[in-house]
């Protein structure tokens, strides 16, 4: 059975139309909100938590 996702912006994604989507469940997805027909990437939970406490660094 597939999981039904709700897609929602980042809020780590900056004004200007440079934006990403992020859907949570057992895998996070992200996409480009500009190009979601390209697809998307998928993180296990620990490296979404690495990823965010990366970007949180800067």
């Amino acid at each position: 059975m597939t999981e039904e996702r709700v897609w929602h912006k980042s809020s780590y994604s900056a004004g200007g139309g440079d934006c990403v989507e992020v859907a949570e469940g057992e895998t996070t997805l992200v996409r480009d909100t500009r190009n979601r027909e390209l697809g998307h990437l998928a993180f296990a939970p620990q490296e979404w938590a690495a990823l965010l406490r990366t970007l949180g660094a800067r």
